[in-house]
């Protein structure tokens, strides 16, 4: 699979995840269960992608300048994730940013796959679009793990407190 591919895997698992968090019928251990599952995509994704994407493209003249914005539009959205992740996640405030973080994501992924993959596409050899194929994959299931791990502990966390309301 080529590195494109690759990374619109991701980006597919990225609009469905926004899909399942924006759903109007959630439980509180729905919504948080989402809201995870999304912040470790996210994370892993802009990991693997900033590493084994947007870095060989600074090298590059005409990469320069999307990469510099598309890592901005990676930092907004980690701000994003990062206003999200408190106790409660069933305010209006906590669901309007809900409703920034996906559209923001939409964008990002949509000006990505039209505008940054053909600089990307014209830049990168073969070879190269290769080598950093394997490397992003690798390193999106690695960094995957990671999260999942480090937020199995807030949902048994969320568990037990349901348990107890």
């Amino acid at each position: 699979m080529n590195l494109f591919e690759l990374l619109r895997q991701s980006h597919a698992v990225q609009r469905r995840l926004c899909s399942r968090l924006m759903s109007a019928r959630c439980s509180q251990r729905q919504r948080t269960a989402a809201f995870l599952q999304l912040k470790v995509e996210l994370q892993a994704h802009a990991a693997a992608e900033e590493r084994h994407l947007y870095v060989p493209l600074l090298m590059k003249d005409a990469g320069l300048k999307s990469s510099r914005h598309a890592l901005a539009e990676h930092h907004e959205i980690e701000e994003l994730c990062e206003a999200l992740s408190v106790p409660d996640k069933g305010g209006s405030d906590w669901l309007r940013t809900v409703a920034e973080l996906c559209a923001r994501v939409r964008h990002h992924l949509k000006e990505e796959e039209r505008k940054f993959f053909k600089v990307a596409g014209r830049e990168l050899t073969d070879r190269q679009k290769a080598v950093l194929a394997r490397r992003y994959q690798s390193d999106l299931l690695r960094m995957r793990r990671k999260y999942a791990a480090e937020y199995a502990s807030v949902m048994q966390r969320v568990d037990g407190e349901l348990a107890m309301a």
